[in-house]
């Protein structure tokens, strides 16, 4: 091969690495906007909602899922044009889309109101009035109530926690249950608690982040001893609300309760060794954090196959 032929060789791979970085940076940069990790949970919540009222197997459960984390997105997105200049401010956030300057500020007003007719549109076509409303009723919820009162009290997170129990109502109403059934109260009443000890955990790892941009935290008001003890009433009752799940229509086979009634008995145990501790550090926190999520994520595992095996 001629030194030309190498040269132009050359030349075609690295702009053709360059265009896959370039397109691999944007892709980033949108899944970071969106708050991935958080929304793709919100989907796992609404398949969940929907698994659990269905009676037929098939792949109607894509539509609220999709939908919902389309909506879910757009929220998060918005959310964080809301939050710009607090995200500044914070060693956490300062990284985040628009602080960091990777995105302007109209991009991201475009990319939401793209991603919330994207969700509405697939909501209204493809599944139910309910449903759609639902999802519309948690972005308002999200960025209209949420989002400001954050800044005006350090217990935005009790109403704001109604965010987290509406998905699997979206999911619940796609699938065709009723509004007003016990099932579904129970399985929204956990993720409404679940999402409090939640934030609070996370306020104990990052409450001076939390300070410097400006938002009134519960250390302030309370001691962290409180918070401890507050917190620890709150995790376990979601793990007992976790368990009432299977009271109530859910967790048909046996085998499917003995291992939600395990994964309840171990975060209970790790409950108690987060409050038994006299000084806890940065460690422990972080450990009960991770314990309760991951014990969320095993209860919609669990209950989403334990249906889907039902119904085969």
């Amino acid at each position: 091969m001629s030194s030309l032929n190498k040269y132009e060789s050359n030349t075609a791979v690295a702009i053709e690495q360059t265009f896959y970085s370039l397109f691999v940076s944007k892709i980033y940069i949108l899944l970071e906007l969106v708050k991935f990790r958080i929304t793709v949970l919100v989907s796992f919540t609404t398949a969940l909602g929907y698994f659990l009222a269905s009676d037929n197997l098939g792949f109607g459960f894509i539509y609220p899922v999709v939908g919902i984390f389309l909506l879910a997105c757009s929220s998060a997105a918005l959310n964080q044009l809301q939050e710009s200049k607090t995200d500044m401010l914070m060693e956490r956030t300062r990284k985040r889309p628009l602080p960091s300057g990777k995105i302007s500020r109209a991009g991201v007003m475009v990319i939401s109101l793209i991603l919330l007719l994207s969700g509405s549109s697939i909501l209204i076509l493809k599944t139910n009035i309910g449903t759609l409303l639902t999802g519309l009723i948690t972005f308002y919820w999200y960025n209209a109530v949420y989002t400001p009162l954050k800044k005006k009290t350090a217990l935005a997170i009790i109403p704001g926690s109604l965010v987290g129990a509406l998905p699997p109502l979206a999911g619940w109403l796609a699938g065709g249950g009723d509004l007003f059934d016990l099932q579904m109260g129970v399985v929204a009443l956990y993720f409404f608690v679940w999402q409090i000890p939640h934030f609070w955990l996370l306020l104990l790892l990052y409450g001076s982040d939390f300070k410097k941009g400006g938002f009134p935290v519960l250390t302030d008001v309370y001691s962290e001893l409180f918070i401890k003890k507050i917190t620890f009433v709150l995790l376990v009752a979601t793990v007992l609300l976790g368990v009432l799940i299977t009271f109530t229509g859910s967790g048909i086979y046996l085998a499917s309760n003995i291992l939600i009634y395990i994964s309840s008995l171990l975060m209970i145990i790790e409950a108690f060794s987060f409050y038994v501790k006299n000084r806890y550090d940065r460690k422990d926190v972080v450990k009960t954090f991770v314990s309760i999520n991951l014990y969320t994520l095993a209860l919609i595992t669990i209950l989403s196959a334990d249906k889907l095996f039902f119904l085969l």
